[in-house]
């Protein structure tokens, strides 16, 4: 037929939602350093930023979604063309969060005055809420791992429970978290450790506030049964950025709140 695709590619339609979405992150950027800085209307800025953040989510996965479930334009090679994807955006992450560790160990090794942590400076105990927070996140890596193993089997009750649990561990690293943060003996602007200590847990916090979010998504499109045994890439990349938090966690725990501290 006369103008029929004759490839197994994915010629992506133009969108607005990379314009639109690197706007909304600049934003929210904005108001973050405003925030940080206790400039005025700082906090009503960095909302808004994350607000439209997550309205470039929700319209953004809404057409990959279409692309994939009813516009059957994710063939097997467009799909090893996305895992590469995913696999470098996660290493990107990686090279991000060095940079608070590669801060934070030379703050360590080299501090002024050649004390660590800062003369004033009461840490949290390793062995608190951080730990809790630790075994909350390793069982949801659990969890989720029992889902991806469901999903290969075309198990969906197994995997819509095991999806289940995760996302319900998700929001309750989250809300433990918020309450570590409201019992903080330090401020953000209180010294380089409070602001590495900040920057680095609350970007990893943040990760998981995402990272929920995606495994939300693909909860609901499994109950819609969106994915199969040999289709599901969508819920794959969420299970790998979710264990890619986990790793990213340990490393915290281990290196701020316990060697740091």
């Amino acid at each position: 037929m006369s103008g029929a695709q004759k490839h197994p590619y994915h010629l992506v339609e133009p969108s607005p939602w990379p314009a639109f979405g690197s706007a909304a992150g600049f934003v929210a950027a904005i108001g973050a350093a405003m925030y940080m800085h206790e400039r005025a209307y700082g906090v009503h800025i960095l909302g808004a930023g994350l607000g439209l953040v997550l309205l470039t989510m929700f319209m953004w996965w809404r057409d990959v979604i279409r692309e994939a479930e009813y516009q059957g334009h994710h063939t097997p090679i467009v799909q090893i063309g996305m895992r590469y994807g995913m696999m470098l955006f996660i290493a990107s992450e990686v090279m991000f969060f060095v940079a608070f560790f590669w801060a934070f160990f030379d703050s360590a090794f080299f501090p002024v005055g050649g004390v660590w942590p800062p003369e004033g400076i009461i840490t949290f105990d390793p062995f608190d809420l951080p730990l809790i927070n630790t075994l909350v996140l390793l069982l949801s890596g659990c969890t989720v791992t029992w889902a991806h193993h469901a999903i290969l089997q075309n198990n969906r009750r197994d995997f819509t429970i095991g999806l289940s649990l995760t996302v319900v561990l998700g929001i309750l690293f989250t809300a433990l978290q918020i309450l570590e943060y409201s019992h903080a003996p330090f401020g953000f602007t209180d010294g380089i450790y409070p602001s590495v200590f900040y920057m680095a847990t609350g970007f990893h916090g943040f990760h998981v506030f995402v990272g929920t979010l995606f495994l939300a998504v693909c909860l609901i499109r499994g109950m819609k049964g969106h994915f199969t045994a040999d289709q599901h890439f969508g819920f794959e990349a969420a299970a790998w950025y979710w264990h890619f938090v986990d790793v990213v966690w340990l490393f915290l725990f281990v290196a701020v709140y316990w060697w740091g501290g």
